[in-house]
């Protein structure tokens, strides 16, 4: 990651693989400032100043494209702390004609990593913590049949004006991405459990409900 991303990594970035990456775990993110770009590890869950606590209010994992320049939680960190949240997929659900959550595990098709667009933020005196947000946007069409909103997945062309590098201009990028580049499949409803673990949960799981497919 750090040679795809030519960023300098830290000493305590989190253990990778993890096939099940919950909120308020530590998850890899790349920022951008006077020495260049680092990776470093964000908390998956961003913490205004104003918390008190880590659950003085509520979870906040994702920030609404449409509205995270406006939001006091959000507002400040859009103009000057984004950085890009690499991934190799993430996890959708649907629910079956009774009701179950049946999970999909949505990639890329080429196989390359995905970098999510992201927001971070300080939180803390004593031992300052680095907490995240992943922007999200209304699906696309393939998407949408799925769920109504997605992450914002920039290309490598977006990376530097996300990451403030290249000057303004990074509001533009808040659309959904290119058409074609991903493709998804069901996978084991274990996933549903955080304490889930291994690379089995993001193989095919075929039960008849749900084909494999092409998303966007």
């Amino acid at each position: 990651m750090a040679q795809l991303f030519a960023a300098k990594p830290a000493n305590d970035l989190p253990k990778v693989p993890d096939f099940n990456v919950c909120p308020t775990a530590a998850v890899h993110a790349v920022q951008a400032g006077e020495a260049g770009r680092q990776l470093v590890s964000m908390r998956w869950g961003f913490l205004p100043h104003w918390y008190a606590s880590e659950t003085a209010g509520p979870l906040l994992i994702n920030a609404r494209a449409e509205t995270i320049a406006e939001k006091p939680a959000f507002k400040a960190a859009c103009r000057s702390r984004r950085c890009l949240i690499p991934a190799t997929g993430f996890y959708e659900w649907t629910k079956s004609e009774s009701g179950a959550r049946l999970p999909l595990y949505i990639h890329r098709s080429d196989g390359a990593p995905l970098a999510f667009a992201a927001v971070w933020q300080s939180w803390g005196s004593a031992d300052p913590v680095k907490t995240c947000a992943i922007v999200t946007t209304a699906a696309n069409e393939g998407l949408s049949g799925i769920h109504h909103r997605m992450p914002l997945i920039l290309e490598p062309r977006d990376w530097g004006k996300w990451l403030g590098e290249e000057g303004h201009g990074a509001a533009a990028l808040m659309q959904p991405g290119d058409e074609g580049i991903l493709s998804w499949h069901r996978v084991d409803p274990a996933v549903n459990s955080n304490r889930a673990e291994g690379p089995e949960l993001i193989e095919p799981f075929e039960d008849g409900d749900i084909p494999r497919g092409q998303l966007i």
